[in-house]
């Protein structure tokens, strides 16, 4: 009787090892999967003297434009920016010149990943660039409404290149797009960009 005893207790005991294995192996992917997660698609806060905006990147789709970006986060060059052009119905575009309009040096360019099937939908993220499809370095851009214009080939065959989207501050940015404008769609008070900081 005591040998059929052990006999049915060792199994259960293997079931008991089997099932708290798989458990922590599913556990181990699970984190494994949530930092993967959390590596394609990093959040920036950009703190204004307007409110906060969270933007959230996506590395699976731009991860040359993400990597530039994060760059310039990581390096303070968008600290004490600001949103220097603003067009209700368009887009607002910010970190370039500081509060005085005196331009911030952007050496390192990013190739333009406009082709990575991300639209330029509302709030979504791009990058600014001049007429040369390659010139995208460090000023960025909201969308505060569907630009589809603006998305792959575009007029010039390279389109904007989005890499991004806020999650959170909308409103913020809501706020941004209504304040009053002097000459060349600069806002009359300046709207500024605090601090940009890597949160996730």
């Amino acid at each position: 009787m005591q040998r059929t005893k052990r006999n049915t207790v060792t199994p259960s005991r293997r079931t008991f090892f089997s099932v708290l294995a798989s458990s922590v192996a599913v556990l181990s992917l699970s984190c494994a999967f949530s930092s993967a997660q959390a590596a394609d698609t990093p959040h920036v806060l950009l703190k204004t003297n307007m409110g906060d905006i969270v933007l959230e990147l996506n590395a699976e789709k731009a991860p040359k434009t993400v990597k530039n970006f994060l760059s310039y986060v990581n390096a303070g060059q968008y600290n004490g920016t600001i949103f220097h052009r603003v067009i209700d119905g368009f887009m607002i575009q910010g970190g370039g010149f500081d509060k005085n309009m005196r331009e911030k040096s952007a050496p390192n360019k990013v190739e333009n990943e406009g082709k990575n099937g991300l639209k330029n939908t509302e709030y979504s993220v791009a990058m600014a660039r001049t007429s040369d499809p390659q010139s995208a370095a460090a000023q960025f851009f909201i969308n505060v409404k569907d630009n589809q214009f603006l998305n792959y080939p575009g007029q010039d065959g390279y389109g904007y290149a989005v890499f991004g989207k806020v999650i959170k501050g909308m409103d913020v940015v809501d706020k941004i797009k209504k304040v009053r404008i002097g000459g060349q769609d600069v806002p009359a008070q300046p709207v500024v960009i605090e601090s940009a900081t890597i949160t996730k």
